[in-house]
């Protein structure tokens, strides 16, 4: 089952309106995101918590990490670059975090509030290599956008 975005973010959009608290975004972005692909094994989002660390947040599949500094792995470098990570083989992303050992491959996406500040990064995982692309990236990072803009 491949994801239909432009219904998801109509979805996303009507659960969502008028929401200002960021953790209910979270979980109600993770939720419907997690259940919209049949890729998707691990979904959820890491919170910037303190400088320089992310926290788990809202998240749907398997334990994952509880504390990633900005330094490490491939949500690190999402929050430190501010730049989308599509990585299609995580074995051969350097300093790569195996939250799960099940994890082939990962898309990584910072999520900025009205500021333009990192608040979090959103995370998803696929137990299959090469799972995600760029359309991907794409309709994800509008999606949190409009969601996230007033906070």
């Amino acid at each position: 089952m491949r994801v239909d975005y432009e219904a998801l973010a109509k979805s996303i959009a009507a659960l969502t309106e008028g929401e200002t608290d960021a953790v209910a975004l979270m979980a109600t972005v993770t939720c419907e995101v997690h259940h919209a692909d049949d890729r998707f094994d691990w979904t959820g989002f890491y919170r910037v918590t303190e400088p320089e660390l992310l926290k788990i947040g809202p998240y749907q599949g398997g334990h994952g990490c509880l504390v990633i500094p900005f330094s490490r792995g491939v949500c690190g470098a999402a929050a430190r670059t501010g730049e989308v990570q599509l990585v299609p083989d995580v074995e051969a992303f350097e300093g790569h975090i195996a939250c799960a050992s099940s994890t082939r491959s990962e898309l990584v996406l910072p999520v900025r509030n009205a500021a333009d500040e990192i608040i979090a990064v959103f995370d998803i995982d696929s137990d299959r290599p090469d799972a995600f692309n760029r359309r991907d990236a794409i309709a994800l990072a509008d999606i949190l956008k409009s969601v996230f803009v007033h906070i």
